[in-house]
């Protein structure tokens, strides 16, 4: 559009449901220390009342009404508010999305009101050591000096003194129209739902496209970090810095990780659980932002146990550094991935989401059939190639959550291939 929105409409005429959802390319990585939790409590209060619809009631009956299943999200670099209905409704839909996002009110009497709910949030996830794990591994990884290593929640004295003025201007910095997608997917009037995005979202402000403070790795050695705490399990996660999502191995980087431990069949599910019913909760994924990564391992083990898993891990990943992956290895995660891209792609609501992210943060789509391409390209000296890149000493980074004071030492002592 003139202000610079960018729209996507994906038509699915097979269909029986539509999507709509707006994403802002922004998230925790844009905030500074003082702002850390702004952009996650924002989209807590988009849905708190607007001009037109002055009560959250009022909002969650209309979409109760529309039969919406509905939700908003934030991460480090993005921001979405959905909602999903049958084709027929799809135009009311859209008209509560537009207004939460263009005329929430902010009110400071809702924002005392609901600093007190994401203090219970943060205080909920903190008694969950295998999501927090998640969190004492980025600060080990990006140090909490740095937006990637600070939580999305933020810290509860940020919460506690948040004002209407503080979401105001993170708005008019982050949420111009440059900086936003709106896609809607599945089954729907295309004329008519793309007169009413130009009509309702005109006025959105330019704004402009906002840049991020880029993260240059400087670690020597391997790092361990230990939140000592009482706990049934030990939750650890094993990981190696990567490339980012901007570069071509990642989709190499995807097939490695999926190899290693993306499943039942993968090489830690087969070690560490079938072989030896060490964990229950054992794989390998990759987390990237635009410039910069992680392959990692997770794993929940009996506090007796870690150091034993740990070694396990660093034994699968140096084999494949040094002598690689089988053709069958390869070939077995290649069409397991042609499986899951068909999954993600048989919803309006993932199709929406998909579509609109990778406009947001890379300012290109890539189609399913291209994701596709590119996986089965993908060669057994391509894997031993980024392995022996990727599985270095001074890559390596350790957080582990449970009873363990006095095992630092002893960690950093294994931590090493």
């Amino acid at each position: 559009m003139k202000n610079g929105l960018r729209v996507i409409l994906v038509p699915v005429q097979s269909m029986t449901t539509a999507t709509v959802i707006a994403v802002v390319g922004t998230g925790s990585r844009y905030e500074n220390e003082m702002e850390n939790g702004l952009a996650h409590f924002l989209e807590h209060m988009f849905f708190k009342g607007t001009k037109r619809r002055p009560k959250a009631e009022r909002i969650s009956r209309e979409l109760d009404a529309l039969g919406a299943s509905y939700n908003a999200y934030t991460g480090k670099e993005r921001t979405g508010y959905y909602a999903k209905v049958a084709s027929g409704e799809i135009i009311g839909a859209m008209d509560i999305i537009h207004d939460l996002f263009l005329h929430s009110t902010l009110s400071q009497k809702e924002i005392t009101k609901e600093s007190g709910a994401i203090l219970q949030e943060i205080n909920m996830y903190a008694d969950q050591p295998s999501r927090t794990v998640y969190d004492d591994f980025e600060a080990l990884l990006y140090g909490k000096e740095h937006p990637l290593g600070r939580t999305i929640l933020g810290p509860k004295e940020n919460i506690t003194r948040f004002t209407r003025k503080d979401f105001q201007q993170y708005l008019k910095r982050c949420y111009g129209a440059r900086n936003t997608v709106i896609c809607v997917a599945g089954k729907f009037p295309q004329k008519i739902v793309l007169d009413k995005i130009r009509k309702d979202f005109a006025d959105l402000d330019p704004g402009e496209r906002i840049a991020y403070d880029p993260f240059v790795a400087t670690q020597a050695q391997s790092q361990v970090s230990i939140r000592n705490k009482k706990t049934d399990q030990s939750h650890m996660i094993l990981g190696v810095r990567t490339a980012g999502a901007r570069s071509q191995d990642r989709y190499i980087l995807n097939v490695l990780a999926n190899i290693l431990g993306g499943g039942m069949s993968s090489r830690l599910f087969t070690e560490v659980r079938e072989k030896r019913g060490l964990a229950y909760s054992i794989g390998a994924s990759m987390d990237l932002v635009q410039e910069t990564g992680a392959l990692i391992a997770y794993a929940g083990v009996e506090h007796g146990n870690l150091t034993q898993t740990i070694d396990i891990i660093l034994k699968e990943m140096k084999k494949i550094a040094l002598k690689g992956v089988t053709k069958e290895e390869l070939e077995r995660a290649q069409s397991g991935f042609a499986g899951r891209i068909a999954f993600g792609y048989e919803t309006s609501d993932d199709i929406a989401e998909h579509f609109a992210e990778q406009e947001a943060l890379r300012g290109k789509i890539i189609l399913p059939t291209q994701t596709l391409e590119k996986i089965k390209k993908v060669t057994q000296q391509d894997i031993k190639r980024v392995a022996r890149e990727v599985f270095v000493e001074e890559g390596l980074n350790l957080a582990v959550i449970g009873p363990h004071a006095r095992k630092k030492a002893e960690l950093e002592r294994i931590l090493h291939f």
